[in-house]
């Protein structure tokens, strides 16, 4: 199971820097995802994986203000989540991004708030698609118990292809991950119950 963790904005600095410890203590292959501003920091600091939370389809230049491929990579990241609900983007400008972040050989988690986006995004072939119902983001209540027949359908959707399936949106629990597991997900994006709650303890031993 691929564990992801989207630290979004809820840490800074050193708080980050112990939290993304505590993860690696508890699941060393895991992948956290956080703000472009933390990336060097955290990527000197740990063996995870670590991706950026956003970047832009742009390449060195005058692009003031924007976060380019380029820029991560040189940081350390080994890729970028994309089109989370609290930040989405056009399809044209995810395919743009996904094809910059590939001649760079970052990898991308896009992520899709209905099963007709996701299969928008299949066409994109980015290396990760995570299904999260925005609905229950930062509830507590689980997609793969509220909303798992999307879930199973979701990763039905994914299972002929190379792209890693996640889902998301209330994961908060160990039982939370297997289930997603059993209804045929290769992994979960994970983001309050560890980002806020600090709950590492649910990816022990998955």
């Amino acid at each position: 199971m691929e564990i992801v963790i989207n630290l979004k904005t809820y840490r800074q600095g050193d708080r980050i820097r112990k939290l993304v410890h505590a993860i690696e203590r508890a699941n060393n292959k895991s992948i956290v995802c956080v703000q472009a501003t933390d990336l060097y920091n955290v990527v000197k600091d740990t063996k995870l994986r670590v991706f950026a939370q956003h970047v832009d389809p742009f390449k060195s230049g005058r692009n003031t203000g924007y976060i380019i491929p380029e820029d991560i990579k040189a940081q350390g990241a080994r890729g970028s989540l994309l089109n989370h609900s609290e930040h989405k983007i056009p399809l044209k400008q995810l395919k743009e991004t996904i094809n910059v972040c590939r001649k760079n050989k970052l990898k991308v988690i896009a992520c899709a708030s209905t099963l007709s986006e996701v299969r928008e995004l299949i066409s994109l072939n980015p290396w990760a698609i995570a299904y999260e119902d925005p609905e229950l983001i930062s509830t507590g209540k689980s997609i793969t118990q509220y909303n798992s027949a999307n879930v199973k359908k979701f990763s039905e959707m994914l299972a002929n292809t190379k792209i890693i399936s996640l889902c998301g949106a209330g994961i908060s629990s160990k039982e939370d991950i297997i289930k997603a597991g059993e209804l045929g997900c290769k992994g979960v994006l994970i983001a309050s119950a560890i980002a806020k709650n600090g709950k590492v303890e649910i990816i022990k031993s998955v």
